[in-house]
């Protein structure tokens, strides 16, 4: 083999590179320098060996930085070679349909990935990789997932595992709060029809494991933990902390703390905890709408503000709310009983529009026919716009309003006689007929 040099478009002879010689090859690759004239043969020895031993080194050096390279490009080919056999490997997955089922938390925001991960820490798939696979394989039905509670039986196929998560009876722990609900189950004064109350809602959404064996949290059970007089383990927020601890039946003291919403909870949670849940989550709901300094402009207090909601939710149309809110401030500005038909209700545990002149004279905390100021708690979940309606009341002078049919027409006046006069026109319609 031949190299050749071409500098300027001079030229230079022509060197043979002996590729069986190493040391031969690298020498002759190098010019070669003329010992200097008047250098004794022993100095010019010197120089030479000076000069081959650092061709050698030079040697060494360019065969071990060769080495390196083909060591780095074999140990990244390796690499790449075990990740691409890992990435597409068949993913571990269980054959069977599942066994006992296990209740398992989906957040807001999560990737299949996430879940799988969650799903595999319980053994409801054998690795989260074949959940994802299966949830690539069915995108449309990965989206229909949405947070809370689930069941699911362990050691599922990922594919099962996915259709457990999107069937409606999987799901656990979730409860809609309407607005108007109360603590305690309540009937229809006409009807005797029965309207589930909180407790009772939470205890149906609490059953987990196979049909055959439900457990759930009874209605009792959490009663008697909202009753407790640790308040704090309830959640019971500070600015409500003085009002309930006087409430003067413990199994009411928390009501209208937990808010019309729709609510998710640990079902394998105490009953403590699950209350907890619910008094913490609603206190955030009633606090964004400002009602931590809302009431200075209406003279009451947080408490007071949520006591007020209440009665607003069972007597007003979502229309006239603002209204009645005003029609609460202005009696409880010059000291007149509200005489609401809803605060006797609630100390009976039945709903009517009408009530008998003998419960309206029955002297209970939260009758307000016989007693002037607000009950002593909350008579039901608010509506958040039940609650604004307080803290920002319409403008008006009104102290009296009756609804005068059926169809949930009602009348605001200041007047008294007015005001009797409007009744009037309920009595003809029928709606203030007892159902007693």
């Amino acid at each position: 083999m031949n190299a050749r040099w071409d500098e300027g478009g001079g030229s230079r002879p022509t060197s043979s590179f002996d590729f069986d010689n190493d040391e031969t090859m690298v020498m002759r690759a190098l010019p070669q320098n003329i010992d200097p004239p008047h250098m004794s043969r022993a100095e010019a020895r010197k120089q030479r060996e000076a000069r081959n031993k650092r061709a050698k080194r030079g040697k060494k050096v360019g065969v071990l930085a060769l080495l390196v390279l083909v060591i780095a490009v074999l140990g990244v080919g390796a690499y790449g070679a075990l990740w691409y056999m890992d990435r597409n490997k068949a993913a571990e997955d269980f054959a069977g349909p599942g066994g006992a089922p296990v209740v398992i938390q989906i957040n807001s925001g999560e990737t299949a990935s996430e879940i799988g991960a969650t799903l595999e820490a319980k053994n409801v798939v054998a690795s989260s990789a074949a959940f994802y696979n299966a949830a690539i394989a069915n995108p449309s039905e990965i989206q229909k997932v949405q947070p809370g509670f689930y069941q699911v039986p362990v050691q599922s196929s990922a594919a099962s595992a996915l259709d457990t998560l999107v069937a409606p009876d999987s799901r656990v722990g979730s409860v809609v709060i309407a607005e108007g609900r109360q603590l305690h189950d309540s009937s229809d004064a006409q009807t005797g029809s029965l309207k589930k109350g909180i407790y009772n809602l939470i205890s149906e959404a609490s059953c987990v494991g196979p049909v055959s064996a439900q457990k759930c949290v009874s209605t009792d059970e959490l009663n008697t933990a909202g009753a407790s007089s640790d308040l704090a383990s309830l959640g019971v927020p500070d600015w409500a902390m003085s009002s309930v601890k006087s409430v003067p039946d413990k199994d009411r003291q928390l009501e209208g703390l937990i808010a019309a919403s729709s609510w998710d909870f640990d079902p394998t949670a105490t009953p403590t905890e699950i209350l907890r849940s619910l008094v913490e989550g609603s206190a955030a709901k009633y606090e964004a709408t400002g009602i931590l300094t809302a009431g200075s402009g209406v003279g009451m207090s947080p408490y007071q503000l949520l006591v007020a909601a209440s009665l607003v939710e069972r007597e007003a149309l979502p229309g006239d709310m603002s209204k009645v809110a005003r029609v609460i401030v202005n009696r409880l500005a010059v000291d007149q009983p509200l005489q609401f038909d809803s605060t006797v209700n609630y100390s009976l545990d039945t709903t009517e529009v009408a009530t008998t002149d003998a419960d309206r004279e029955r002297v209970t905390p939260w009758n307000t026919y016989a007693m002037p100021g607000l009950p002593a708690t909350p008579i039901a979940s608010p509506s958040i716009d039940a609650l604004k309606a307080v803290e920002s009341p319409a403008a008006g002078d009104w102290l009296y309003f009756v609804t005068i049919n059926k169809e949930g027409q009602t009348l605001f006046t200041k007047s008294y006689e007015e005001h009797l006069a409007n009744i009037e026109l309920a009595q003809q319609s029928g709606i203030l007929d007892s159902g007693r």
